[in-house]
């Protein structure tokens, strides 16, 4: 890289890790006040509350990353353009190291997102959920005291008959209210608190569920083993792929094994590919308005951070109401944002704009030269 591609780099790097470091504050804050509360009921110590705080990080940084990189480029092409910098570096013809140092900026950008989203953050929500998942468990543990009405939590009740020494719990009943349209009630002859690939779960033996909408209506189905994840009974969220900890290695080498792509996981590769991707649209689109100077003494009227989160909310609609569905979805507003902002660049540097009329009369050789 040349030195004023490092200087450049050096710049815009500095705009995006200032923005980032003021969010990943805030948003580690956040965080932490979120689960104190909670953790303090289940009397998990301070070190564990902590980690599951960063462990809650990095789906927060992803949706935040892409936005401080483009809000860091455009911040200092702004400046840039007030200190008549831009215009220097376009009079001496070195657009094209800085059109080179925007595209080396976006893709390390996109390997940062990609690396986030593809591997930091399914494993810090597989290590978030077992900690959920054991403190779920340590909670309806203390809870089964034979023969007293214990509350898991708001609008979920339970009680057992007795404990066995192997651990084996029996006359198991639970009451779950939580949910406004329907009351589920959980009874079994016999229960068993284990653990399985997904997390800690409660084996239910002849037994029946009985559900009661907010009509009236009632329904019971009755069943020999029934397993319920006791993150469901303590009001966390249910176990399985929906919590997001399946890496996309594993889903990938699952697909080649197995032969067949479930639609939910090529969604999820297709999420996760695009986050990484929207810092590559979101920078060139950056570039296509803010690389070229302007004579214009005053600021514009709408802040640079604005239309950056403008361009933000734009393909996040795309994305949202696009006419595909499944995987191809989750990357239509990526592509159409790279193609407005590649169409806009090739407009504002005359790609193809005819060559002018005392070009065409110059020899072949003078053209060459």
């Amino acid at each position: 890289m040349t030195r004023l591609g490092t200087y450049l780099f050096r710049l815009f790097a500095a705009e995006a890790a200032a923005l980032f470091g003021v969010a990943l504050t805030i948003l580690y804050l956040v965080q932490l006040l979120r689960i104190v509360e909670v953790g303090a009921v289940r009397d998990r110590g301070l070190g564990t509350l902590f980690w599951q705080t960063i462990l809650g990080l990095p789906p927060l940084s992803i949706a935040f990353l892409y936005v401080c990189l483009a809000i860091g480029l455009a911040r200092a092409l702004r400046a840039m353009q007030a200190s008549r910098e831009l215009h220097i570096i376009h009079v001496s013809q070195r657009l094209p190291a800085l059109i080179g140092t925007i595209l080396g900026y976006a893709a390390i950008g996109t390997l940062m997102v990609l690396l986030l989203a593809h591997v930091i953050e399914p494993l810090a929500s597989r290590e978030n959920n077992q900690i959920k998942a054991q403190a779920a468990a340590d909670l309806v543990g203390r809870s089964l005291v034979p023969n007293r009405f214990a509350e898991l939590g708001d609008g979920v009740t339970i009680t057992v008959g007795g404990r066995g020494a192997d651990g084996e719990i029996t006359s198991f009943f639970a009451d779950d209210r939580r949910d406004a349209d329907t009351r589920r009630t959980y009874i079994a002859d016999s229960a068993l608190i284990t653990a399985d690939e997904l997390g800690y779960v409660l084996q239910l033996e002849d037994g029946t569920i009985q559900y009661r909408t907010a009509d009236g209506q009632f329904s019971e189905i009755s069943f020999e083993r029934y397993d319920i994840a006791l993150e469901r009974l303590t009001g966390d969220e249910d176990t399985g792929e929906r919590r997001g900890d399946q890496s996309t290695y594993g889903m990938i080498m699952r697909g080649l094994t197995e032969g067949e792509w479930p639609a939910e996981s090529l969604r999820r590769i297709a999420e996760r590919t695009s986050d990484g991707f929207r810092v590559l649209a979101l920078c060139l689109f950056v570039a296509a308005i803010s690389v070229f100077p302007s004579g214009r003494r005053k600021e514009p009227a709408l802040p640079v951070e604005i239309t950056v989160l403008g361009a933000v909310l734009f393909e996040r609609a795309v994305t949202s109401y696009a006419p595909v569905a499944g995987w191809a979805r989750e990357t239509s507003g990526v592509i159409v944002l790279i193609v407005i902002a590649v169409a806009i660049l090739v407009y504002r540097l005359r790609v193809f704009a005819p060559l002018p009329r005392e070009a065409h009369s110059l020899p072949r050789e003078a053209l060459g030269r």
